[in-house]
This record gives structure tokens, sequence and C-alpha cells, in this order.
């Protein structure tokens, strides 16, 4: 419970446990947008309108919430990261803009709705995700950063030679490298936050390409169905097994950002 010089967020506090989760679902997004669109043969614009409309029913919830509801909150990103790899594949193959160009638009998304956020609110740090306006530019960015993710894994993955396999290290790597900044740098901890949060959904995406595609493609050639229930049952354990609890903001008046 929050004492007087502290407000409680309604996304979670940054753990280990988030990270893990995080990728958990981004990878579930993977599988789970390639099932809908490519395994049941629905196709990217389908398959969008069908995640995007969940997720806009789901973040409307999350909005209308009081407090940190895990679950829900899981199920939003979840929804978050399925479209992100619908729409990531319907701009990327079906519309032709290509991997470099749908990733080059869709860090301009991201960079413009995290600087519109700041200069509405005064703040990107997620502690401050509590009110309806700024928990809607939180799941706008959240959403931008799914879809750029989705863009920067096939990009590496296919443009850039390195394979699904070659990719998640990449991607990996980059992660680690972010990790020692936070610990043993002065660099912003907000700013670091945001670019792990980007990373995590390219190494969630190579992995579950890895994981579904067929063998000719660098795949192992997995269910997608069956991928996506694994992760899904993973996912669920995970929440219910690590401690859930809502981001905090402490010291408001004494303490400026990092």
């Amino acid at each position: 419970m929050a004492t007087g010089d502290e407000v409680l967020s309604k996304v979670p506090a940054v753990t280990l446990g988030f990270w893990i989760v995080k990728i958990l679902a981004t990878t579930l997004g993977e599988t789970g947008g390639d099932t809908v669109s490519m395994t049941m043969e629905m196709g990217y614009l389908v398959g969008t309108a069908i995640f995007l409309s969940i997720f806009v029913l789901l973040a409307a919830w999350q909005i209308s919430e009081k407090r940190f509801h895990p679950f829900l909150y899981w199920a939003t990103i979840i929804a978050s990261t399925t479209a992100g790899t619908t729409m990531a594949d319907f701009a990327t193959r079906s519309l032709g803009i290509g991997y470099a160009g749908g990733s080059l638009l869709l860090l301009a998304l991201v960079l413009a709705s995290l600087g519109a956020w700041k200069l509405a609110t005064g703040s990107v740090r997620i502690e401050t995700v509590r009110a309806p306006k700024t928990e809607a530019f939180y799941w706008l960015t959240i959403t931008f950063s799914q879809t750029l993710g989705t863009a920067l894994g096939d990009w590496a993955a296919d443009d850039g030679g390195l394979g699904y396999g070659g990719g998640a290290l990449l991607f990996g790597a980059a992660l680690a490298v972010l990790a020692g900044l936070y610990f043993w740098s002065r660099a912003s901890h907000v700013a670091l936050f945001w670019a792990a949060f980007i990373l995590t959904r390219p190494l969630g995406a190579t992995v579950g390409d890895f994981i579904d595609k067929p063998l000719d493609h660098g795949g192992l050639a997995f269910s997608r169905p069956m991928a996506t229930a694994v992760l899904t049952v993973a996912i669920l354990a995970l929440v219910l097994v690590l401690p859930q609890k809502a981001a905090v903001l402490r010291g408001t008046a004494t303490k400026p950002p990092r």
C-alpha cells in the first residue's frame, strides 16, 4: 500500500520478472499473430482487424480501471503485441513498404508519441501512468513500439541476413548492453527503459519466428498453435507465481526524474 509520499501507478513495477513475462508475451505475439494470419490463412489485414479490435477493447477497460490489475494488464500487452505483429506484416509485406521503410516510419511514430506525451504531461516515466490521458499515451506508445519491434526483427533476420537465431542473439546482446548501462552508468533510466521495451519486441519476434518458421527458412517448424498455447500457459503461470506489484512514484516533490 502506498504511503502519503507515494502514488501507485496502473502498470507493473519494472523487475526481472517483468522483463521475463514481457519477452514471453512478445514471443506469444509473434506466434499468435502468425497463427491467425498464416496458419488459419486469414491474412494480415483480417488479423490486424481482429487483434486491434481486441486491443482497443482491453485498453479501454484497462484505462477505465482505478488500479493495477495484473491479468488485465498482461492481456492488454499480449493484444498489443499480436496486433503489432499483423500490423507490421501488413505494412511491410502487403503494402510493400519494406522492413527498412517500415522500421523507420514506426521509429518516427514511437518518438513522436513519446514527445507528445512528454509535452502533454511533463514526464514519460511509467510510475506516472495513472490518469486516463497519461495511460492513453502509454498504450499508444506501447502499440507503436510493438509494431516497430516486429519490423526490426524481420529486418535483421531477413534483410540483414542474420537469420532468426542470429537476430535473437543480436537483440539479446543489445538488451545486455542496456542492462549494463542501467547498473553501471548515469544514463537516463527512463530512456533505457523505453529502449529496452522496444528491443524486447524484436527479440521475441525472432525467437517466435525461429520456433515456428519452416526448416528451410531457418526455423524449427514447431506448430504455431501449439507454441501459442504453451506460451500462454507459461505466462499465466508466471503472472500467478511472480510478484505483481504496481509501480510506485515516490517523493515527487523532492526527487527529479532520471
